[in-house]
C-alpha cells in the first residue's frame, strides 16, 4: 500500500473513531440528562401508569417509613411480651420478643421470625413459653396455617408446620393446662368439585404441637355448618368453649362446647327470647368466662342500639346489665388472672376507650390518666396481674404500654418516625356531621392541612371505610399524612350508613336493597363540602378499598361530574360476579348483607346498581390497585371494570401485585402504590 493511500485510511479510521467517540459522549449525556425512574418489582403489573421519578420516590421517602408496635402475648414466665412490628429495611410485619422497660427506657427487640409474608398472630405456650405457635399465610391469600416456633439459645429456629395447606387455619386458645391447643380450619373452594363448594363447615380441633406428627395427634372436637363460627375464651377448667356464630352484622348467637363430650349449647338468645322476638335480631360478641365459671360475660344489644357488656348467670339464665350508663359498643373482654377484675373497650364515636370492671360487683372501677388516643389489644398478664395495652393518635403508630395493679404505668415500645418528620405537629381529626338526601344525620373525620403553610380553599379527599360494616377511627393517618401536611389537602372519612359504632338501626340503613342510600349519602357530602369556606368543591378526590372500593366506583357513576378522580382498591365492580367468585366461607355472610343473589329481584337489583353496568358514566380519570391473591374481592373484579372504562376512552391506571391479597402487606408494593398515588393526585386533583 502507498503511503498516500495509508496516509488517507488513517485519516478515515481516526475521523470514524472521533464521530463514535462524540457519539458516545451524547448518549452519555442525555443518560445523565434523563430522569432516574421508579422501577416496579417483578410481582407488579403496572398499565396506563406514567414513569415515575425517582425524585418524588426520594422526596417521599420520609413519609414512607413510620413503624409502630402491636401487642400479641405475655410471656408465661419471664416479664416479656411477644409483639408484631416492621423493623428497619424490613418489608413486613413479624414477631419480636421485648424485655421489661428499664430506667424508663423500652427494653430491646429480640427477632423471632423472618419470612416474606406477615405473621398475624401468635401465642406462647402457657406453662412454660419454651415455644410459641403462629398463624402465617401466603401471599395474602388468607390461607393461614399455625407453625411452631421453638425458642431459646439452642433451639432450631425454623418453624415447624402443624397444619394442612389445603385448609385455612384460625389459632384459637391454648389449654389452660398447657401442651395442646384448639385450633378451627375452614376447607377452600380450591379442593372442591368445580372449584366451588355448595356448603361449608368450621371445624375445631384440639393439637398437640410437639407431636412427631402433629396432624395424626389431633383430635376433632366438633364440625360445625357454616364459615361463621369464632371462638370466644375456654373456661379455666378447660372443660368448655364459648362460640360466636356470626349470622349477619345484626345478628349473632353465642353458644357453648362442650370439649370432652363435644356437645353445643346455645345460651344467647335464650329459646324463650328467640321465639318472642323473632322478629328482633340481636347481636351478642366476646364471650368469655368468669374464673369459677358460674358466669358469661359478653356484649350484647337486645336492650338498645349500642351492645351492652352484660354478665349470664350459666345455672339460672339471670343477665345483669353491667354497662348501660355507657352508651357506647363494648368489645373486648379480659379478665385479670385472678379473677377479681375485668377490661373492657368502648367504641365511643370512633375512639377506643378503656373501662375496668369488678367482677364480682359488676361495677366500674377507676382507672389513671392513660395516654391520649384510640385503645387496643388490652390482655392482662397470667402472673403478673399486669395490663398490657397499645395506643395510638394522631402525632404516631402504635406503642405498646403496661398498667400494673398498683397503676404504674410503662411505654414498652417507641414507635419509629423517620428523620425530617414532626409527627407532634399533625393535627388532630375532627368530627363532622351533615344531613343526607333523607335527613339522615350522618358523621366522620376530617383533618385539615396547617393554614398557615396552604391558605384559601383546600382541595378534598374523601377516603372511604370498608367493611361495609367498618368505620373510620381516630388515629394515626400513616402517609395519609402527606396528602394533608405536603399537598395540602383535606381528608374527610365519613362514616355512611352502614357503618358500624353508630347504633344497630344506622348499621342495618343500607342493607339489601337499600344499598345505594350509603352512596346518596356521598352525594350529600359533597353538597356539605360546596358550603364550608375552606374547602374546595371543585377539586374533590373519591378514595376507597374493599366495599369502599365499590363506593368510590358508585360515586363515580352517579356524581361524575363532581369529582376530578377516583382511586378503586381492592373494590366490588359487580355484585353478582362478586358473589360468584368469592371464596365460599364467605358468600352466604355477604348476601345477607348485599342481598341474595339467588332472588330474581334482588338479582335484577343488583345487576341494576352495580357500577361495572353503569361503567359507561365514568368520565373522569379511574385509579385501580388489585391483589392478584384476594380471597375477598377476587382480582377479577378489578379486571373487568378496567376493561370496560377503557372502552370509553376515560384514563385508567391499574396496578396489581402478583404477590398480595386484599390490600398491600409488603412495604415495596406499598411504596409504589403510594408513589404512584401521589402522582395520580398531581394530575387530577392538585392541577
Amino acid at each position: 500500500m502507498s503511503e498516500p493511500i495509508k496516509r488517507a485510511n488513517s485519516f478515515r479510521y481516526a475521523s470514524l473513531s472521533l464521530v463514535l467517540s462524540l457519539a458516545c459522549a451524547g448518549l452519555a449525556q442525555a443518560d445523565e440528562a434523563r430522569p432516574a425512574l421508579v422501577q416496579p418489582n417483578a410481582n407488579l403489573l403496572v398499565q396506563g401508569i406514567p414513569a415515575i421519578p425517582q425524585s418524588l420516590a426520594e422526596d417521599v421517602a420520609r413519609y414512607t417509613d413510620f413503624r409502630g408496635h402491636g401487642f400479641v402475648d405475655w410471656h408465661p414466665k419471664q416479664r416479656e411480651m411477644l409483639v408484631s412490628h416492621r423493623q428497619a429495611g424490613a418489608n413486613t410485619a413479624q414477631l419480636f420478643s421485648v424485655g421489661a422497660p428499664r430506667n424508663g427506657k423500652p427494653g430491646e427487640l429480640q427477632a423471632l421470625t423472618d419470612a416474606p409474608d406477615p405473621v398475624s398472630r401468635a401465642a406462647y405456650e402457657p406453662k412454660t413459653g419454651k415455644y410459641l405457635v403462629f398463624e402465617r399465610a401466603n401471599g395474602g391469600d388468607e390461607v393461614a396455617q399455625l407453625y411452631r416456633l421453638d425458642l431459646g439459645p439452642r433451639a432450631d429456629k425454623t418453624p415447624v408446620l402443624l397444619t394442612p395447606p389445603q385448609e385455612r387455619h384460625a389459632l384459637v386458645s391454648w389449654l389452660n393446662a398447657g401442651g395442646e391447643l384448639i385450633y378451627a380450619s375452614t376447607p377452600l373452594d380450591r379442593t372442591a368439585q368445580g372449584g366451588s363448594r355448595a356448603e361449608v363447615t368450621t371445624t375445631f380441633w384440639q393439637l398437640d404441637p410437639l407431636s412427631a406428627e402433629p396432624l395424626k395427634s389431633r383430635r376433632k372436637l366438633v364440625e360445625l355448618p357454616g364459615g361463621g363460627w369464632f371462638a370466644g375464651q375456654l373456661s379455666r377448667d378447660d372443660k368448655q368453649l364459648a362460640l360466636t356464630r356470626y349470622l349477619s352484622a345484626n345478628e349473632s348467637e353465642i353458644w357453648l362446647l362442650n370439649l370432652g363430650s363435644g356437645a353445643l349449647r346455645q345460651v344467647l338468645p335464650a329459646k324463650t327470647q328467640a321465639q318472642a322476638n323473632a322478629s328482633v335480631k340481636t347481636s351478642y360478641f366476646g364471650a368469655g368466662f368468669s374464673r369459677d365459671g358460674k358466669h358469661l360475660w359478653f356484649s350484647g344489644d337486645q336492650f338498645g342500639e349500642f351492645r351492652e357488656l352484660q354478665r349470664l348467670n350459666l345455672a339460672t339464665g339471670e343477665l345483669q346489665r353491667v354497662s348501660a350508663h355507657i352508651p357506647w359498643d363494648a368489645s373486648g373482654v379480659n379478665f385479670s388472672p385472678d379473677g377479681r377484675r375485668l377490661v373492657a373497650q368502648f367504641n365511643v364515636e370512633g375512639r377506643n376507650e378503656l373501662h375496668l370492671f369488678d367482677s364480682a360487683s359488676a361495677k366500674e372501677l377507676p382507672l389513671p390518666k392513660l395516654p391520649q388516643g384510640n385503645v387496643g389489644g388490652a390482655h392482662f398478664d397470667d402472673k403478673r396481674g399486669e395490663l398490657a395495652f397499645s395506643v395510638n393518635n394522631a402525632h404516631g403508630p402504635s406503642q405498646i404500654y403496661s398498667l400494673s395493679g398498683k397503676g404504674q404505668l410503662q411505654a414498652w415500645t417507641q414507635a419509629y418516625a423517620p428523620p425530617g418528620v414532626d409527627t407532634r405537629t399533625f393535627p388532630e381529626q375532627q368530627i363532622i356531621r351533615w344531613k343526607s338526601f333523607d335527613g339522615q344525620a350522618i358523621s366522620g373525620l376530617m383533618t385539615l392541612p396547617p393554614a398557615q403553610k396552604f391558605p384559601g380553599k383546600r382541595p378534598v379527599l374523601i377516603s372511604i371505610h370498608g367493611g361495609p360494616e367498618s368505620q373510620a377511627s381516630v388515629g394515626f393517618l400513616n402517609r395519609n399524612s402527606y396528602f394533608v401536611m405536603e399537598q395540602g389537602i383535606a381528608l374527610i372519612q365519613p362514616n355512611v350508613r352502614g357503618s358500624s359504632g353508630f347504633g344497630k338501626s344506622f348499621l342495618a340503613m343500607d342493607n339489601g336493597f337499600k344499598r345505594e342510600d350509603s352512596v346518596k349519602d356521598i352525594g350529600a357530602l359533597l353538597d356539605w363540602i360546596a358550603t364550608q369556606p375552606n374547602l374546595d368543591a371543585s377539586r374533590v378526590l373519591i378514595m376507597g378499598g374493599s366495599y369502599g372500593g365499590y363506593m368510590t366506583l358508585a360515586t363515580a357513576t352517579h356524581y361524575a361530574e363532581r369529582i376530578a378522580g377516583s382511586i378503586d382498591v381492592v373494590g366490588i365492580s359487580h355484585f353478582l360476579t362478586f358473589l360468584k367468585n368469592t371464596e365460599s366461607y364467605r358468600r352466604d355472610l355477604r348476601r345477607v348483607e348485599y342481598g341474595d343473589e339467588r332472588d330474581p329481584a334482588m338479582r335484577e337489583h343488583l345487576e341494576k346498581i352495580s357500577p361495572l353496568t353503569n361503567a359507561h358514566l365514568i368520565k373522569k380519570p379511574l385509579f385501580v390497585v388489585q391483589g392478584k391473591n384476594d380471597p375477598r374481592v377476587p382480582y377479577t373484579e378489578a379486571e373487568q371494570i378496567v376493561a370496560k372504562v377503557r372502552e370509553n376512552g376515560t384514563p385508567v391506571w391499574y396496578l396489581r401485585a402478583d404477590n398480595e391479597g386484599h390490600g398491600f402487606a409488603r412495604k415495596e408494593n406499598q411504596d409504589f402504590q403510594f408513589y404512584a398515588t401521589i402522582l395520580f393526585l398531581r394530575e387530577t386533583l392538585l392541577k
